[in-house]
């Protein structure tokens, strides 16, 4: 197939372009930085600059492919949240998948699927309740971000393209996400959960959001929202716990929320958040996860 790839250098979408060349699919790469996606990707692939926002010469890329993945959009992990950093979230998000959409529009030959990034933000935080694909939008600003950002990846859909919104739980590997962050502190035997640890965890391996994708690109009755997370959650207690059973280190530090807001700001709502989220989707359809334990992920993850 001929897929077009934007955020194709990022935690998952550097994994993501890996498999897509090692299954020798004809890979476009779309990026804000030639020298960084070059590096990546080789001789491999087409890399083709654009703005991911405006219209531009990247736009042909669009025509004659089978599929567009957009995984595009402002870390929101990297800075504390100010009202600058929030707005840069939003529009790295609906900016992009607007700029996608409009170009689909305008092909002569349209691909028949867009696969395009969302996130476990869109249903808030809730104590228990297991958040099906079914589930209503949540409250709070993540929820917001999520809700316009898959408004308009729906767009496509007016164009008779099959969609499908990738929400993404918590992607775990050992050279990004939330994982690098929470390894430090274990290392130096400081580990602990965050407040009282009860939250629901949504985990997932890398390896399995990109071989779902992958699924999904083969697999035509799947479409519309999508949650990627492990089928078996853990509290956040329990996911410390088997971290430091894994590193063979304690954990024993739990972090106050008060500490964490003075820390963080805005962004401990994220942190704290809980969230039973399940596949439903990708499990009824027959994906076959490689990592529905906690424990076997984070051993091939660490190799300890």
């Amino acid at each position: 197939m001929k897929v077009v790839l934007a955020g194709g250098t990022g935690f998952v979408g550097g994994s993501l372009l890996s498999a897509l060349i090692a299954e020798h699919h004809q890979v476009v790469l779309l990026t804000r930085n030639l020298e960084k996606a070059k590096h990546l990707s080789g001789n491999a692939v087409s890399v083709v600059e654009w703005d991911a926002k405006n219209g531009g010469d990247w736009e042909k890329s669009i025509d004659s492919s089978d599929v567009v993945i957009n995984l595009s959009g402002e870390s929101v992990a990297n800075k504390r949240w100010t009202d600058s950093v929030k707005q840069k979230i939003l529009d790295s998000r609906v900016n992009s998948t607007r700029a996608i959409v409009h170009a689909i529009s305008r092909a002569e030959k349209r691909p028949s699927l867009l696969v395009n990034a969302s996130a476990i933000g869109i249903y808030g935080s809730d104590p228990e309740k297991k958040l099906l694909e079914t589930t209503p939008k949540g409250e709070g600003f993540l929820a917001d971000v999520c809700d316009s950002w898959e408004k308009e990846a729906s767009k496509a859909e007016n164009l008779s393209i099959r969609v499908v919104k990738l929400r993404i739980g918590i992607v775990l590997g050992k050279e990004g996400g939330a994982l690098k962050r929470m390894l430090p502190p274990f290392q130096f035997f400081l580990g602990g959960p965050l407040g009282n640890g009860l939250q629901w965890f949504p985990w997932v391996h890398r390896d399995d959001v990109v071989r779902s994708i992958l699924y999904v690109m083969e697999n035509n009755e799947i479409q519309g929202p999508i949650n990627m997370a492990a089928p078996e959650p853990v509290r956040l207690k329990d996911f410390c716990k088997v971290l430091g059973k894994v590193l063979h280190r304690p954990s024993l530090f739990p972090v106050p929320i008060f500490v964490l807001r003075l820390m963080v700001g805005d962004m401990a709502d994220m942190l704290i958040a809980s969230q039973k989220m399940i596949p439903q989707k990708l499990k009824s359809s027959g994906f076959q996860f490689r990592y529905s334990h906690l424990e076997d992920a984070l051993q091939a993850i660490l190799k300890y």
